[in-house]
């Protein structure tokens, strides 16, 4: 765990209100995609900036280009997509700067991720030392930000959530446009594998985490009977092969199954009285499926069943408003399998329009993070209110 080197000389802004700027660019050129973004998003007194990419981008360059263009800590990955100021977006980058609202942003890294329980726990020490002093009227959030390679997103997102204790804790997997070859996060002008970039925002003003989906549970289960979970892999279902059974319970053959599937028919995992998503990733010759969330023998997973996309994110983002006002800006991870199923459906279009109209920023992920779980499936973020929070 590396705590960022301008960590220390972050200032407090001692503007009472949190002013965020969008911006977004399709350049190719990876110098001129940030300068036209610094352009749109350069405002007094940045505290944070964050930002997402097509991983199309020569990283080394790009990574470069970020840390010559920006004096504050930058939050940053690589995606499967964007989600921008004109809604959703391939290709190019978007990002949004933060100030004022009494802003404090402090950045650690976490790598190698096979010591990422060990980084996790010395965050979070570390931020739970810092808070102890901090004044009453400030409230704080994570954000987290991990190679989506990693296969160890459950272990990361506990451990730091518990370290960090009362905190609220969002976050996504990077992404690399479904190749599944390279995904990296930013840090200190390099992008890194084998990283999970994590960030804490304290603030003055109100704010309001959140996780929405479109999913309902069916009648149909499945039963695990073989599985290697460090590996995320189901080889038996029902003492069929994993790919075989769950395509027999959809009425298909295992060669129909493609993420296009996955999205419209996603498995959903039951803790206590809500489900979460553990979504396919892929078949495997030998038949067993991949999955973007570890597995267990003996879980009973039930087959779901999606919703009106644009009817449930109008629901979801309309409770968030009517909780906070209207925000001045959301960060938002998005499932990569979510928005396949809006373009399956021809809605894309719709709900990039209404992401943007709520002023968020954001990407789509290979798995998302919500207090100390790990989904699927989801988007979750943060909302972000532009008038002083009262305890």
């Amino acid at each position: 765990m590396t705590p960022c080197p301008d960590a220390a000389a972050t200032a407090r802004s001692v503007h009472p209100r949190l002013r965020a700027l969008r911006g977004a660019s399709l350049a190719s050129d990876p110098e001129i995609a940030v300068r036209q973004v610094r352009e749109a998003i350069d405002q007094p007194g940045m505290r944070a900036v964050v930002l997402f990419c097509s991983p199309a981008y020569d990283l080394r360059l790009l990574g470069a280009a970020i840390g010559a263009a920006f004096p504050c800590p930058v939050l940053a990955c690589t995606t499967a997509g964007q989600i921008g100021p004109d809604g959703h977006q391939r290709g190019g980058l978007v990002a949004a700067s933060l100030a004022g609202g009494a802003l404090e942003v402090r950045p650690f890294l976490i790598s190698p991720l096979a010591e990422c329980r060990q980084g996790a726990a010395a965050a979070g020490a570390e931020v739970r030392a810092w808070l102890e002093d901090r004044p009453p009227d400030r409230r704080a959030f994570g954000l987290l930000l991990v190679d989506g390679l990693c296969g160890c997103e459950e272990g990361l997102a506990a451990a730091l959530y518990q370290s960090l204790g009362n905190v609220p804790l969002v976050g996504g997997s990077a992404g690399d446009d479904l190749r599944f070859e390279r995904t990296a996060v930013y840090w200190d002008g390099e992008f890194r594998s084998d990283a999970a970039l994590f960030a804490l925002l304290e603030t003055s003003c109100e704010f309001a985490t959140f996780k929405l989906h479109d999913f309902a549970p069916t009648a149909r289960r499945l039963v695990v009977t073989e599985a290697d979970a460090s590996r995320r892999l189901v080889s038996e279902i029902g003492g069929l092969t994993a790919a075989r059974a769950y395509a027999e319970c959809l009425g298909l053959e295992a060669g129909q199954l493609d993420a296009t599937v996955y999205s419209r028919y996603p498995l959903l995992l039951r803790i206590g009285d809500d489900h979460y998503v553990r979504s396919v990733q892929r078949v495997n010759p030998d038949g067993s499926l991949a999955f973007f969330c570890a597995i267990e023998e003996g879980l009973v997973l039930t087959v779901g069943e999606v919703l009106d996309p644009v009817a449930s994110l109008e629901r979801g983002l309309a409770e968030i408003e009517q909780a906070l006002g209207a925000p001045s800006l959301i960060i938002g991870c998005d499932c990569i399998l979510r928005r396949l199923e809006q373009e399956r459906r021809q809605v894309d279009g719709r709900v990039g329009e209404l992401l943007a109209a709520k002023r968020m920023v954001g990407f789509s992920t290979y798995g998302e993070q919500f207090d100390a779980l790990h989904l699927n499936q989801t988007l979750v973020g943060v909302a972000l209110g532009g008038r002083s929070w009262s305890p």
